[in-house]
């Protein structure tokens, strides 16, 4: 298994510098690994650094609490596009999911992955699995299969749960083989990311993915 091909290498904290964005694209090329995902503000910076490299970039929208307004998650979005963002991680309105709002999420969704689609783009949506029922899950599923969502993410990685093998097993039961399944938050070792990867993860959002891609030499 060539683990690097499934990573997104990932910085995101609040405090990230330019220098810490630089290094984690040169780590991407080095390491061979799909992406890097950047905070909004560094995708112009990871744009220039990764220019004539397979790595795409990925960015965060409504993160990492999934509110703020669609006006203002389109706005973000539209934003990162004209930056040069190639695949973007958008929160889904977690209250309105909690509210059993689903004509609203049906909204936000179809104009964000228009917008996303229309640009030839790839749309994650982040769904934070460890703060949905299993009833909630499935019905996040249902709404990716509506609009034809790229990838189902479980985690921004803020939440006191991030990615497990139950919910990464649920979604994939739960939606068709054309949308992929993005794990993310406390991925650390390289069994951990494997056992996803088995129970159907494609994609992998990680902070340690040098380290991950380092265990998986030694088994």
């Amino acid at each position: 298994m060539n683990i690097a091909s499934y990573i997104d290498h990932t910085v995101l904290k609040p405090t990230a510098t330019e220098d810490q964005i630089i290094t984690l694209c040169k780590e991407a090329v080095i390491y061979g690994f799909a992406a890097v995902c950047v905070p909004p503000n560094y995708v112009r910076l990871a744009k220039i650094q990764l220019q004539d490299t397979a790595v795409k970039i990925a960015t965060v929208s409504g993160f990492p609490f999934g509110y703020s307004s669609t006006r203002a998650k389109l706005e973000e979005i539209k934003e990162a596009l004209a930056d040069g963002a190639d695949e973007l991680d958008m929160v889904i309105n977690l209250t309105a999911v909690k509210n059993g709002d689903w004509n609203f999420l049906e909204n936000e969704i179809e104009r964000c992955a228009t917008t996303i689609h229309a640009s030839g783009k790839v749309i994650k949506l982040i769904v934070e699995s460890g703060l949905l029922t299993d009833a909630e899950l499935i019905s996040c599923c249902a709404l990716a299969r509506s609009h034809k969502i790229d990838f189902l993410k479980t985690s921004t990685g803020y939440a006191e749960t991030g990615a497990t093998i139950h919910a990464v097993q649920l979604m994939r039961q739960h939606l068709p083989s054309s949308i992929f399944i993005k794990a993310s938050g406390g991925i650390r070792n390289y069994a951990f990311a494997k056992e996803l990867i088995e129970s159907g993860a494609t994609r992998l959002g990680c902070s340690a993915g040098i380290k991950i891609l380092e265990e998986s030499k030694t088994v």
